[in-house]
Parts: structure tokens; sequence; C-alpha cells
């Protein structure tokens, strides 16, 4: 069982839909074999009489809500990327787990990696997903109820890893072989051609350059723009569209320029698709004041 933390981002889509190996969708319903788990304190936001099963879109808006209802609140480094995202990988020739067994994975790496506190009753939003074999993924607002920043352990991966191999080791897993020694980093002086494509590419960075973030913005913008009632939603969700487009073109320039400095191949930066349909009813509501 390998656990990896992925860059944080500032919406849900992207990560969401590396969970489920697909786009986000406002007409796929998630049942509970896909979404295992999920933060206790769920069922006080959901209504009795509400439809059991949620789209991926409407998990979607409800984990990004936070960030919508607090938009002041800043991470440690001063950022607004929110959206945790840990994915956690089996061995191929592990068995698979029942419905349970991921479940109770799920809630303790949660709890290893700060975004579950037992009796914590203002904590944050949080998802297992399990859409893929062998492979679990945890989706978490590190803006809490309560509108402040999680604060996660200084030795996360440490704990990750730690509670990764007890897993393994009650549910009867193929442990990790422990990885080989990194080879040894070029001590090189860079050349100046070198430098420059580094700034470039950390400008272009799709995990956590400026250029991204801004463009997550505008694209977290628009697809909930996309989602009001009436003409003036979608006509500005369109335009945003069209500008986040634009900083794609900027990075993906960039991202060349920096590749035919330092003459290696230039990336493909993904733009996740902003999925415009509005779901039927909103599935979430404020706690009474």
């Amino acid at each position: 069982m390998i656990p990896r933390v992925n860059e944080r981002s500032i919406a849900v889509q992207y990560p969401l839909s590396k969970a489920l190996g697909r786009a986000v969708s406002a007409q796929e319903g998630l049942t509970e074999h896909t979404v295992v788990a999920h933060w206790p304190g769920l069922d006080v936001y959901t209504l009795d009489d509400e439809q059991a099963i949620w789209t991926s879109a409407q998990w979607a808006e409800h984990l990004d809500d936070p960030l919508m209802e607090h938009p002041f609140v800043a991470g440690p480094q001063g950022d607004r990327r929110a959206i945790f995202h840990l994915d956690v990988r089996l061995h191929p020739d592990d068995r698979d787990l029942t419905g349970p067994e991921w479940a109770e994975a799920a809630h303790r790496l949660a709890r290893a990696a700060g975004i579950e506190i037992p009796g914590d009753n203002s904590g944050c939003r949080w998802i297992g997903v399990q859409a893929q074999p062998g492979r679990l993924d945890l989706i978490a607002n590190l803006i809490r109820l309560d509108g402040t920043w999680q604060q996660q352990p200084t030795s996360l991966l440490r704990r990750l890893s730690d509670e990764a191999r007890r897993i393994e080791q009650e549910l009867h897993l193929i442990p990790v072989r422990t990885a080989p020694e990194r080879q040894a980093v070029d001590r090189h002086t860079p050349t100046a051609a070198i430098q420059l494509a580094t700034v470039l590419a950390q400008l272009a960075d799709e995990q956590c350059g400026p250029l991204a973030t801004v463009r997550g913005l505008i694209e977290h913008t628009a697809h909930r723009l996309a989602r009001q009632p009436g003409a003036i939603g979608p006509g500005t969700a369109h335009r945003l569209e069209l500008i986040a487009q634009r900083l794609l073109g900027i990075q993906q320039d960039l991202d060349a320029t920096a590749a035919h400095l330092a003459a290696r191949p230039p990336r493909t930066i993904p733009r996740p698709r902003i999925t415009t349909a509005p779901p039927k009813a909103r599935h979430t509501r404020r706690s009474p004041s």
C-alpha cells in the first residue's frame, strides 16, 4: 500500500476526475460503493428527504463550498490551494478489498493525515473515493467549518506511511519493499540557459505555478457561474472559459520555451473540462446560525 500526497489545488474538479478516472459529470451518480467514506459531519448537512445518491458534480460542489463561504481564508503560505488529495495504491497482486475494508482504510488514513480529528465537530469536509482497481483517493477541503485552515502534521508522509504499513499487516496485504536509494544529484553548476529554463518552467508548472493557480480560480468561477439559472451566468462562464484557454496557451508557450532552453521535450499541460450542466437541486445546507 503506497500513499502519495499530490500538490494541493484550488478546486475539486481536477483531483476528483483523477480519482474517478474520468471527467466529473452532472449526470453520473456516485453510490456508496464509489464514495466509500466521508467526513462524519455530512449527515448534519443533508436533509432527510434528499436523494441518497449524488452526482460527481454535486460532490465536487459540496467539497468546494468552503472556498466560496470563506473567501478570505488562506493557508500558512498565504495561498488558497485548499484542496488536499491523497491517493493510495495496492500492490498489483493484492486481493480485492471489500467495501468496509476500503472504508476503514479511508478513515484511518484521514486521521493520519490530520483531516479527521475524532470529536472535532468543526473539521473539514472530505470523501474517500474507490473508483479504480486497487486504488483509494482521499479528497479534502482544508478550510474548516469554523472558517479556519486545518493544520496538518509536519511529519505527514511519515504518519501516512506508518499507518499504511499497519493497514497492510492487519488486512494481510503485500508489504511495500524498501525503496532503493535515490541516485546522486548532479552537482554541476547550471548554465544561464538552464537557470532561465527553470524559472520559465516554474511559471508554467501545472501543479503549483502561479499561472495554474490563476487559471484554476477562473475555471472554478466559470464552473459555479455555469450552474446559475438565467442567461447571465452561462454567458459570463463562457467568457471566463475563453480567458482560461488563453492562459493555458501562455503556459504551453512558456513550457515550450523552457523545453527549448533545457533541451527537453515539452510537457502536455492538461485542462480539466468544466461541467456546465447544473444539478437539479443543491444538496448541502449551512447549519442554523
